[in-house]
């Protein structure tokens, strides 16, 4: 029989082995990596849709994420917007150019992780939700579909479904 302490040593040693299998096995975080919204595939409502967006979903480690987006909108002006967070629900500043009219100038943005492939967003005006975005990756992690519904600037009921392909 091995000693006390060479037990424990071993014990110790399995479980780090252990926890370093099931962390491998769960991955990274399927949300991180560069999306291009499929613009085909997606439905704004109200519309017009914009040309192009392109998303990069960062892990900077320590369970913060960081969001560059860019673009270009229906009138062909460049976008662009970027939000650092983790998934506590707390707010995050959200900070973009995005064009006057075609959406609120969002001020902060609360994520929440759902399950392992659904996240949560919470979309804030200086404090007021103004829509709730719920995201799911595909189990293949090729595809995000994003569900936006809220209001616009105007005011206007927005329902909006984005279909995000990994690249």
């Amino acid at each position: 029989m091995l000693p006390l302490f060479r037990r424990v040593t071993l014990g110790v040693g399995v479980a780090f082995v252990l926890s370093l299998v099931v962390l491998q096995a769960q991955g990274t975080d399927p949300l991180v990596g560069t999306w291009k919204l499929n613009v085909a595939a997606s439905t704004y409502d109200p519309g017009p849709p914009p040309k192009s967006i392109t998303r990069t979903v960062e892990d900077w480690g320590g369970g913060v994420l960081v969001a560059v987006v860019r673009g270009v909108d229906a009138k062909g002006d460049p976008t662009w917007a970027h939000c650092a967070f983790r998934y506590d629900g707390k707010d995050y500043p959200y900070a973009s150019n995005t064009s006057p009219g075609t959406s609120p100038a969002f001020t902060t943005l609360a994520f929440k992780r759902v399950d392992a492939n659904t996240y949560e967003i919470t979309v804030k005006v200086v404090g007021i939700v103004v829509q709730t975005q719920t995201g799911s990756v595909s189990k293949d992690g090729k595809t995000d579909t994003v569900r936006t519904k809220g209001a616009n600037s105007q005011g206007q009921s927005v329902n909006n479904v984005t279909v995000w392909d990994k690249q």
